[in-house]
C-alpha cells in the first residue's frame, strides 16, 4: 500500500479521532501526542496488514493506550495512585465513534470546548482551526497574519486555561448554548473556509473539511433550530460547495467563476440552499451576516450564466453586509461587484482606497483584484506589476499557477 492513500485517511480522519481522544483523555496535548503516536504506529503497520475496516476507531484504540504509556512516563511516583485512576477511567471507557446523536458527537463537543466565553473569539477561531482542521501552528499563523511564535504562545494559553479551569469538554446545556454559539457559528464557518479555500498546499479545495463543517452545521441546525443564523450558515456553505467540482480543471487548475460548467453544479445542493436562504431572511430582526452571504451566493448559483448574474442586486446586498460586517474582506469583495455594475475604474478607487489603509496588508487578493482592474481598464504595465505583488503573497499553488498564466498573457500582449 502506498504511504498516499494512508495520508489520505490521515487527512480525512484526524480531526474526529482527535475530538474522540480528547473526550477520553480529557487533556488536548496528552490527546495530540497520542494522535501523533497512533499515525505513527499506523505508517508502520497498514503498510503490511493493509487499512483496518474501521481506521478511525483503530486510531483511537492505538492513540488511546499511547496516551495511556505517556502518563506512565510523565507522572511522578508520589502522584502514582492519582494517575491510576485516571489511566483506569481512560482505559475503561468505551469510544463511540459511530453514533449520530448531535449531543454525543465527539466533534462538536471539541468545538464547543474551544469556544468557551472564558476564551476570546480569535482565540476561540485559532484554537479550532488547530484542533478540529489540523491546521499547522504557521498556517493558524499566517491566516491571522501574526508571527508563528505569537500564535503558538497563544494556542499554549488557550490549552492551558482550557486545562486550569477545568472547562468540561461536553455540549453545554441548552440554557448555555446562546452565550457559545456566536463563537461556534465562526469556528464552524473557518473550518469550511479552510476547506473551500485552502490557506496553502497544493490542491484548490478540501472536500473533508468542506463536508465536515457542513455536517456540523447540519447538527448545529438539529441542537437550535430556531436560530436564523445557523440556517444563514448552512445555506452559505450549502451554496458554496454545491459549485466545488467546476471550480478546478482535470489538472487541479483554477477556473474562474465566469467560465465554470454551471451543469456540474449540485443542483440539489443549491435548492437546499436557496430555501434556507429565504428562511433565514424571513426571521424576524435583523439578519444576520450569514444570511446576507447566502443570498449574494444565492443569486451565483441560480443565474443562468456569469452574463446573467444579478450584478446590481448583489451589489446591494455587499452594502447591506458592509453595515453588518464592515471588514475589509467585504469590501473587497463589494469592489470587485461594483466593477460588474458602474465599471472598473470607480471599483479600482474603492480598492485603492482600501489598499491605503492597509487592513489588507498580506492578504494577496487585493493586488489580485486591483491587476484584474487595471487589465480591464487597458493600463498593462500597472496590471503586470500588480500581478508581480500578488504572486509574491499567494500561498496556495493552484493561484499561484492561475496568477502565473495571466502575468503571462499580458506579457505575451505587450
Amino acid at each position: 500500500m502506498n504511504t498516499g492513500a494512508i495520508e489520505r485517511v490521515f487527512r480525512d480522519e484526524a480531526g474526529r479521532v482527535l475530538a474522540t481522544l480528547i473526550r477520553l483523555v480529557g487533556d488536548f496535548e496528552l490527546a495530540e501526542e497520542g494522535l501523533q503516536e497512533a499515525f505513527a504506529a499506523a505508517l508502520r503497520q497498514w503498510p503490511q496488514d493493509g487499512v483496518p475496516s474501521n481506521a478511525r476507531a483503530w486510531l483511537v484504540n492505538v492513540g488511546r493506550h499511547k496516551a495511556i504509556d505517556r502518563l506512565r512516563r510523565r507522572v511522578a511516583y508520589r502522584e502514582k495512585q492519582r494517575a491510576l485512576a485516571i489511566e483506569a477511567a481512560i482505559a475503561g471507557e468505551a469510544a463511540p465513534i459511530d453514533r449520530d446523536d448531535v449531543l454525543d458527537d465527539d466533534m462538536l463537543r471539541l468545538i464547543f470546548t474551544c469556544c468557551h466565553p472564558a476564551l476570546n473569539l480569535e482565540t476561540q477561531v485559532a484554537l479550532t482551526l488547530r484542533a478540529v482542521c489540523g491546521l499547522s501552528t504557521t498556517a493558524v499563523a499566517r491566516a491571522f497574519l501574526v508571527a508563528e511564535d505569537t500564535m503558538a504562545q497563544r494556542l499554549v494559553r488557550a490549552k492551558t486555561k482550557i486545562r486550569v479551569a477545568r472547562i468540561p469538554y461536553q455540549t453545554p446545556d441548552a440554557d448555555q448554548l446562546g452565550e457559545r454559539i456566536e463563537g461556534v457559528l465562526a469556528v464552524v464557518y473557518q473550518v469550511f473556509t479552510e476547506g473551500y479555500a485552502p490557506t496553502t498546499g497544493g490542491d484548490l479545495t478540501r472536500a473533508d473539511l468542506c463536508g465536515e463543517a457542513i455536517r456540523l452545521g447540519r447538527l448545529l441546525r438539529q441542537l437550535m433550530p430556531q436560530r436564523a443564523a445557523i440556517a444563514g450558515l448552512l445555506a452559505l456553505m450549502l451554496l458554496h460547495d454545491a459549485r466545488r467540482d467546476a471550480r478546478a480543471s482535470a489538472e487541479g487548475d483554477l477556473i474562474q467563476l465566469e467560465f465554470q460548467d454551471r451543469g456540474r453544479w449540485n443542483r440539489d445542493q443549491i435548492g437546499e440552499g436557496a430555501a434556507l436562504v429565504n428562511a433565514a431572511l424571513r426571521a424576524p430582526g435583523i439578519p444576520s451576516a450569514y444570511a446576507v452571504q447566502a443570498a449574494i451566493a444565492a443569486l451565483h448559483a441560480q443565474a443562468g450564466s456569469f452574463a446573467a448574474t444579478d450584478w446590481r442586486q448583489i451589489v446591494g446586498l455587499y452594502e447591506v453586509l458592509l453595515r453588518l460586517n464592515p471588514s475589509p474582506v467585504v469590501a473587497l469583495n463589494h469592489a470587485a461587484a461594483v466593477s460588474m455594475v458602474d465599471g472598473p475604474q470607480k471599483a479600482l478607487n474603492l480598492v485603492d482606497a482600501l489598499a491605503a489603509r492597509e487592513s489588507l496588508a498580506g492578504y494577496h487578493l487585493l493586488p489580485a483584484v486591483r491587476a484584474d482592474l487595471l487589465r480591464r481598464l487597458g493600463r498593462r504595465d500597472d496590471a503586470c506589476a500588480a500581478y508581480r505583488a500578488a504572486l509574491t503573497l499567494v500561498r496556495l499553488d493552484p493561484e499561484r499557477r492561475w496568477l502565473t498564466r495571466r502575468l503571462a498573457e499580458l506579457e505575451a500582449d505587450g
